[in-house]
Formats: structure tokens, C-alpha cells, sequence
């Protein structure tokens, strides 16, 4: 083990402390990563080169650790620095918390919007202040050489614990013309040169000790990649509703980004994946939530959820065999095609004929006769072994029901399409033409229509799910169950607006916490 070194005052390794503290003065830890790094002497400071800090675990748990090494990237010796000194009950400055959060924009940037505000409220968001378009700052302990930004300085110093920084600032982006923090960086002692380090010692000389933690603090640190592709044409969320998830992670303290078909290598860097696009099992989406699940990312929906509700047999059966009410089912094989008799004594024409794995009314046909029966059967035979053979229900609009975690979120209505007896209609070209939707409140939603919703969502699992449902004169009927339903901006939130993603965003808050073993069981 290396002989531990104290620099400036001299003390041995046989002492048993460093030397007592002035009164009321806090005793400081100085590392650095070479002895003449550091050159002030100051009562009650002592430093200590990194690598004996690291070889000497028994040092005094009162005393705060001061971290000035050059570097403080992922593993470097800056960085086990801090660690060690968090991991030996000391405080330390900067924090490994702190490291990390100042290691990459899209995390500190969360917390820099109250910071955005104070620094207008000085300099003038109107352009009134002589500003430059663009400038920095150094600070050094929570102080600032710039008079006019001190308590701006000591706000971000506040925010991010960290010694020595450099703050850039712009003016104009995506908000508008105000000023704001474009980048934030620590900074080494080697790089500031003869004033720098002259400000440095004296910033130390009237450092008090560490801020007490900004009020509000964020709680939660989670990485969220919202899986979509910008150019499918029925998405399950549209841009605004992408937009308003982005607006409410950042209000919770979450990284929420998008991500698309190309990112698959790239799922191990997130906490949790939420699929915004249109499932199927033989589809990459598919792929991605098994290997989310693999990585061990909290997925919504996971990759059970997409096998048992993209298939319309499977659900058939699973509805029916627990009791939920359903329009009259056939599954029919291409043997039985030609069987028309034990189905025409069941239901009427018209009839519904669908595929197993049609999505947005895709594969869904509405037959008047005979003739007609036999010739879509044969058709949509073609492209699966099986397929359904259900009464028609006309209603003049269809119910959606959400449910997350076993719990209905929100209730819509989907008007038929104009002139078309469903919600989608498609031309011959494939483009689908969509009725109104709009959410109603959830208390004046059917009581037994959202209880049968919540039996049926519940039957596939605790993800997100939209049950569409049929009021008729039976009472509530289950057409289906949906993985991955919409949330669009301006239809299901409509009556929620930012509270339907608090929702959204909280359930993975949650399922993560119990991943890493925070907080109870309780939902949020």
C-alpha cells in the first residue's frame, strides 16, 4: 500500500489528524492529481495526491473532501475519487451524483429551467441588456468574477455542487430569443491558468461549505426511449402527443427520447422503453421489447402483451373462456369455408370477417350474402390459416377504454367514419380516412362498460391497453383488446391534457423504482 502523503501543512501518517481547524472554519481535503497542482495554504486545508487518497482508506469521515483532479470522466481517477470519499462516509465536491448529471446535456439540462429564468430576470429576456449573442462564465466555488451574474452563479453552483465550471451561454433557441444555458463544464486546475487559480484560492479562502440541497430537487434519474417511426401514417401517438410525453419527463426529471427502427444497439443505454408504434410479432417491434426485456428495462408494452393481443383467435377464446361479453365468434379454417349453415343459424347477415392480426380495420371486411361470405373467406384465407367470422353491431360510435397497471386511465368515444360502418375507412389505395374521436370523463363513461373493460384488460396483463367496446342492447360488448393504444394529443387527452402522461410516465417511475428496489409496491 503507498505511504500516505499529506502536502501542505506537513503532517506524517503516524499523526492521528490533520491539523485543528480555525474556528467556525470548515477543515478541507484537498486532492489533486500532482502535489504542485495546488499551491495556497490555508489553516485547516490539507492535500493529498489522488493515489494515495485511493490506497488509504482510513481518513477522517468530518472532513471535506475537495475533488480537484483534472478529469472526472466515467472511471477515471477523478471520478473514483469522488466515489471512494462518498463510499467512506465523507462528503465530497463534486459528488458522484454531480459527475454524472454534468456528463451529458440531456440530463443536466432538466434542472437549468428555473436557472434559464433567473438569468433573464438579471440580463433582460427582451434584448434590452448590451449582451452578446453569446458568453461565458466561470465559476469557482460558487462565485463569479461578473458581478452581475454573482447570484446566478451561486443558483447554478447550487443546482450542480461542483468546484470549478464553465457556463456558456446563447441567446435563442426552441423557446424563443431569451437567453439560456447552452452548456455547462467542469473544469480542471491545469486549465486556468495564473488569474484563474489566483481566483480559485481566493474563492476557497471565503468558501463556507457545501450548498444545502436545492429545493425541488428532481427525485428521479430514469432514461425513457420512446420507440416510433416519424413517417407511419397511423401512429399510435401523434406529434403533439410525443411532444407533450417530452415536456412532462423533463417536468418529472426524466429523460424521455425518441429513438426509431435504427437504435436497437442502443436499448442497454436507457431505463425503460415505451413502444409508440404499431406492434406485430413478426415485426421489429416485437424485437425490441424482447431484447428491452432482456436488458432489463421496464417495457410498455412488453413482448406478452403484443403476442396475445395482436392475435384476434387468441383473444376470441381468452374473452370467451372467462366470461366477458363478446360479439358471436366463429373461427374458421379453409376446410370449413364452405360451412355456412351452423354460422347463418347463429347470426344474420351482415357479417364481419377478419384476419387474426389486423390492425386499424386492416383485414376487416363486412359481408351482405352468401356469395359475398364465400369469396372474402377464400380471399383472406390466403393470408392466414385461420381467420373470424363475428355478428355485426352497428353503433353510431365505438368505445376505447385505457387501462395501465389494471387501472382505467382514460375513456373515448371513436365516431364512425363519415358514409362507413367503421372508425377507419380506407380508399383503394390503402389511406385511411378517420372518424372523430374525443375523451370523455371517466364518470360519465357506463359503470359496466368500464368494468368489463378492466376484466378483459386484465385477462392479457398489468401494461397499457385500449379495450373497444360496443353499448348495445345486451349491455357492454368487448370487440377487442389492444396493445399499444393511441394517445394522441387533441382525442384521448382531451380531457386529462398533461395529466394522461403523468400517468403514462409515473407507471414506468414506478416499475423502475421496484426494479432498483426504492420504493413499495404502492402505485403512484
Amino acid at each position: 500500500m503507498t505511504t500516505l502523503r499529506m502536502i501542505s501543512p506537513a503532517v506524517t501518517a503516524t499523526q492521528a489528524a490533520p491539523p485543528e481547524p480555525e474556528p467556525h472554519a470548515p477543515a478541507f481535503l484537498i486532492i489533486v492529481d500532482r502535489a504542485g497542482d495546488w499551491r495556497a495554504a490555508r489553516t485547516g486545508c490539507t492535500v493529498i495526491e489522488a493515489d494515495d487518497f485511493l490506497a488509504n482508506p482510513v481518513l477522517d469521515a468530518d472532513i471535506l473532501v475537495i475533488n480537484l483532479c483534472r478529469s472526472y470522466k466515467y472511471l477515471s481517477v477523478g471520478y473514483y475519487c469522488s466515489l471512494m470519499a462518498q463510499a467512506r462516509g465523507q462528503q465530497v465536491l463534486p459528488s458522484v451524483k454531480t459527475i454524472n448529471d454534468l456528463s451529458r446535456k440531456a440530463i443536466y439540462s432538466l434542472d437549468t429551467g428555473e436557472l434559464d429564468r433567473a438569468l433573464n430576470d438579471v440580463l433582460g429576456a427582451d434584448g434590452s441588456a448590451p449582451m452578446p449573442v453569446e458568453f461565458s462564465m466561470d465559476i469557482r466555488f460558487g462565485r463569479t468574477d461578473y458581478t452581475p451574474l454573482a447570484a446566478v452563479a451561486r443558483s447554478i453552483f447550487e443546482t450542480f455542487p461542483a468546484p470549478l465550471m464553465r457556463v456558456e451561454f446563447a441567446r435563442g433557441d426552441e423557446r424563443g430569443e431569451a437567453l439560456h444555458i447552452a452548456a455547462i463544464r467542469t473544469q480542471g486546475l491545469k486549465a486556468l491558468g495564473e488569474h484563474g487559480r489566483a481566483a480559485c484560492e481566493a474563492a476557497l479562502g471565503a468558501f463556507a461549505g457545501l450548498p444545502q440541497p436545492v429545493p425541488g430537487a428532481r427525485r428521479y434519474r430514469y432514461r425513457i426511449a420512446v420507440l416510433h417511426d416519424p413517417d407511419e401514417e397511423l401512429a399510435p401517438s401523434n406529434t403533439g402527443a410525443l411532444a407533450r410525453l417530452g415536456a412532462v419527463g423533463r417536468e418529472l426529471g426524466l429523460t424521455v427520447e425518441l429513438i426509431g427502427r435504427q437504435d436497437f444497439a442502443r436499448l442497454a443505454e436507457f431505463d425503460a422503453l415505451f413502444i409508440r408504434e404499431t406492434t406485430a410479432v413478426n415485426h421489429h417491434t416485437y424485437l425490441f421489447a424482447k431484447k428491452a426485456e432482456s436488458e432489463g428495462l421496464a417495457v410498455i408494452d412488453d413482448a406478452g402483451s403484443i403476442l396475445r393481443c395482436t392475435n384476434k383467435v387468441y383473444l376470441a377464446d381468452l374473452l370467451r373462456l372467462h366470461g366477458v361479453p363478446t360479439p358471436r365468434t366463429f373461427t374458421l379454417q379453409h376446410a370449413d369455408a364452405q360451412a355456412l349453415a351452423a354460422i347463418e343459424a347463429q347470426i344474420d347477415y351482415p357479417m364481419v370477417v377478419k384476419i387474426p392480426d389486423g390492425a386499424f380495420s386492416r383485414g376487416v371486411m363486412k359481408v351482405k350474402d352468401a356469395a359475398e361470405f364465400t369469396r372474402v373467406a377464400e380471399e383472406l384465407l390466403q393470408q392466414s390459416a385461420l381467420i373470424l367470422v363475428q355478428e355485426y353491431m352497428f353503433t353510431e360510435f365505438d368505445w376505447r377504454i385505457g387501462v395501465l397497471n389494471r387501472q382505467v386511465i382514460f375513456a373515448s368515444k371513436y365516431w364512425m367514419s363519415k358514409g362507413h360502418w367503421q372508425v377507419a375507412k380506407r380508399d383503394a389505395n390503402g389511406k385511411a380516412e378517420f372518424g372523430m374521436a374525443s375523451a370523455v370523463p371517466l364518470d360519465e363513461a357506463p359503470a359496466d362498460l368500464l368494468a368489463h373493460a378492466l376484466h378483459a384488460a386484465n385477462l392479457i396483463g398489468d401494461g397499457l391497453y385500449g379495450v373497444d367496446m360496443k353499448m348495445t342492447s345486451r349491455g357492454p360488448v368487448v370487440i377487442e383488446v389492444n396493445d399499444n393504444p393511441n394517445i394522441d394529443a387533441g382525442a384521448e387527452d382531451s380531457v386529462l391534457g398533461d395529466e394522461l402522461y403523468r400517468i403514462v410516465l409515473r407507471e414506468f417511475v414506478r416499475r423502475l423504482d421496484l426494479l432498483h428496489r426504492q420504493v413499495p409496491a404502492a402505485p403512484c
